[in-house]
């Protein structure tokens, strides 16, 4: 089949317009693609950005929690006088009231002052000093179980953390038999409290 000039002169309208059309519809497809990829990209970023909004939201509950314990656990150590001032008075008032349970025989008791504890090996104590006062007893005991029943009471009744280093137990050099006091003891250890060194005075 052979082509005319007249044939090519029709012909070439309806080609320029299926070329006009073909690269519409390639355009409409390039567009269509990015624009695909563009709303790919903001799901994506939408995504990363609510796990990152839930992860602060999680963040800030598990912070309030932690507050909450804390704060619960900071209320208690300063009302046991573990943190604050020292509670010398209170520590004498219940030492003469345990006397009165007569749990040893008898005992004397000296408190030193206070003084920063310098721990060996060293510890980071954070913003807090640590104080230590010293104190050392001499009991008169029956037996050595009238020794750790004191112990425990100085635990359970006083408010603050004595921290007990050693003991001697000896035996009585004095007349046992009228006394019945068998045994000496004689125990040194100190008071624990902590103070914040950025605390206005």
């Amino acid at each position: 089949m052979k082509l005319s000039k007249d044939d090519l002169g029709v012909m070439r309208s309806s080609l320029i317009t299926l070329a006009i059309a073909a690269s519409c519809s390639a355009l409409l497809i390039f567009l269509s693609a990015t624009r695909s990829e563009l709303a790919e990209k903001d799901w994506r970023d939408a995504q990363r950005q609510l796990r990152a909004a839930q992860s602060e939201l999680n963040n800030a509950k598990q912070d309030r929690d932690n507050m909450d314990t804390y704060l619960a656990e900071y209320a208690a150590s300063v009302e046991h006088h573990l943190i604050g001032e020292e509670g010398r008075l209170d520590w004498i008032e219940n030492l003469e009231k345990i006397r009165a349970q007569k749990r040893v025989e008898d005992f004397r008791y000296n408190i030193g002052p206070q003084k920063i504890y310098a721990a060996q090996p060293p510890i980071d104590s954070g913003d807090y000093n640590i104080h230590y006062s010293e104190m050392k007893l001499q009991m008169d005991l029956l037996h050595e179980g009238q020794l750790f029943d004191f112990l425990n009471a100085i635990r359970e009744q006083i408010k603050g953390w004595y921290h007990l280093e050693s003991c001697a137990i000896l035996r009585n050099p004095g007349d046992a038999q009228n006394t019945g006091i068998q045994l000496k003891a004689e125990c040194t250890g100190g008071w624990i409290t902590l103070q914040n060194r950025n605390a206005k005075p």
